[in-house]
């Protein structure tokens, strides 16, 4: 029997670098809110695992987040993957598609192994993340819509956060900076979207929070790059 999920994106609305730890890996505080953007996990039982992706490309192999979420759920299955959010864009795609398979497996505390965003993506909504990102604090659920931009420019996490280290940073998301270092074209790209737009995590994409889908559609209509419109959704478990 074919089950699926829909993984779905988040947005950062506020991220904060407390620091680094001594194990190399750096303390944030941050508002996550999960949005209605999607992946769709779609996965059938089966002898040996395999990973089929559509949509946009991702790297396959035993270092995809989903082929590693099946071996730390200890299952065998046929995936199909159709992948709608920007990989490397700070939305948390791979992390998402790996907490929809350990819900469909029911293995939800393998989840820490796999990566800090992967346990909030366990439940979504909104939430304050600490720690590595995996200490949440549930919040009640906002509403609102966000206009998406991405520039096509698929960042490393862990070469923004090691960047941070030398430059630091400010402002809602304190890894633009840093992000912006690592790659100088965000910083233009940035510039062309205008005030009131906001990096998500580790980039590189950007958000702009509205109260009506209209606006929000109106915000992206004449860039020139992928954007979406997505509501912020709640809790789904």
């Amino acid at each position: 029997m074919i089950r699926a999920l829909p993984a779905r994106a988040k947005v950062n609305l506020e991220l904060r670098v407390v620091g680094r730890r001594g194990d190399g890996h750096h303390e944030v505080d941050t508002l996550v809110q999960a949005v209605s953007l999607h992946d769709l996990v779609e996965l059938e039982p089966a002898p040996e695992s395999s990973l089929e992706v559509t949509g946009l490309r991702v790297p396959l192999g035993a270092d995809n987040l989903v082929s590693r979420a099946l071996a730390a759920a200890g299952a065998t299955a046929r995936v199909k993957l159709t992948k709608r959010i920007p990989p490397g864009s700070g939305l948390g795609g791979g992390s998402s598609d790996a907490a929809a398979v350990l819900r469909l497996f029911d293995a939800g505390d393998k989840a820490p192994n796999l990566g800090a965003d992967v346990t909030f993506f366990l439940r979504g909504g909104t939430a304050r993340a600490t720690g590595r990102g995996e200490r949440l604090e549930q919040l009640p659920d906002r509403p609102g819509w966000f206009a998406l931009a991405w520039p096509g420019i698929e960042l490393s996490t862990a070469s923004v956060y090691r960047a941070w280290d030398r430059v630091g940073g400010e402002g809602r998301n304190e890894l633009f900076q840093a992000a912006a270092s690592v790659e100088p074209a965000l910083q233009d790209f940035a510039q062309k979207l205008g005030e009131g737009w906001v990096m998500t995590g580790s980039g590189s994409a950007f958000f702009r929070e509205f109260g009506d889908p209209d606006s929000a559609g109106a915000a992206v209509a004449g860039l020139d790059c992928w954007t979406a419109v997505a509501r912020a959704v709640g809790c789904w478990a």
